[in-house]
């Protein structure tokens, strides 16, 4: 198992997945990219990277393989269908599983896995597009060291903190827990940015003001300059992460309250239902 990775397969060029799999390539690893979209792939194909016809022939090239699909069922069937990414993965290769997602389902991937003698880790970011563009993404890794070690050299192409939290799950429980916090502070920010602006406070004047008080935060620091790119504030990209987040405390027999307030707030604000 000390055999270097050299060659990458990268499934679900996405928001993130892109950036992330354009540095990839660009630090000279052999990367072959995969996605139902073909307009990603045609921009990947540009840069060099090589294009998988299937799920399964990307399977085949990697030595590591690196997941960012959206969604526990879309995962799973893209790794573990009979033609799916592990059916043409060979023994002591690795999944990096990069999509937020819950640790039941990080652990069913990894059962299948094993019986391939494949190795699964859960290295979750944070950070964004913007943080893989600047290679400063946060990963929060679980599983086998030896094994992370191996990955860690592909990793630091886009992240620039590394922590190794603990055994497999370890990755997904922490980045729930963070998701939970963060969403806690978007509802924060918002509430307290309304109230501000209907009391005629001039909303650049607060943010500016936030950066330099007890109001600090990671979302208060971008609120602003997200809207004026996107047009919508910082929930839609946090939104998804919290029902799996409250079914792991559910899980683990811990209260969290302020996530359930954050979820119904966040939902209306979306225009997903009333609070």
């Amino acid at each position: 198992m000390n055999e270097a990775i050299e060659r990458v397969g990268y499934i679900g060029i996405g928001n993130i997945g892109e950036p992330i799999a354009a540095n990839v390539l660009a630090a000279g690893f052999d990367l072959m990219v995969f996605d139902l979209q073909p307009e990603p792939l045609a921009r990947m194909r540009s840069r060099g990277a090589k294009v998988a016809a299937s799920a399964r022939e990307l399977g085949a090239h990697a030595q590591l393989l690196e997941v960012s699909i959206a969604g526990d069922g879309a995962i799973e069937a893209a790794l573990l269908g009979p033609n799916g990414v592990l059916a043409g993965m060979a023994p002591d290769s690795v999944i990096a599983l990069h999509s937020t997602m819950g640790p039941p389902a990080v652990r069913r991937i990894a059962a299948a896995a094993a019986r391939a003698n494949v190795h699964v880790v859960d290295a979750q970011v944070s950070g964004g597009k913007s943080g893989a563009q600047a290679h400063q993404l946060c990963y929060m890794i679980g599983g086998d060291a030896a094994v992370i070690e191996r990955c860690r050299p592909v990793f630091a192409t886009s992240g620039s903190n590394l922590f190794h939290m603990g055994p497999l799950g370890s990755g997904a429980s922490t980045k729930l827990s963070q998701q939970m916090m963060t969403c806690m502070h978007i509802v924060a920010v918002a509430e307290g940015a309304r109230i501000a602006t209907a009391a005629g406070v001039d909303v650049e004047q607060f943010f500016a003001l936030l950066r330099v008080s007890t109001g600090q935060s990671y979302i208060a620091d971008r609120w602003l300059d997200h809207f004026r790119h996107t047009g919508r504030d910082l929930a839609e990209g946090f939104y998804l992460g919290l029902q799996p987040a409250l079914e792991m405390a559910h899980d683990l027999n811990v209260t969290a309250p302020g996530t359930a307030l954050a979820q119904q707030f966040i939902r209306a604000a979306l225009g997903h239902g009333d609070v």
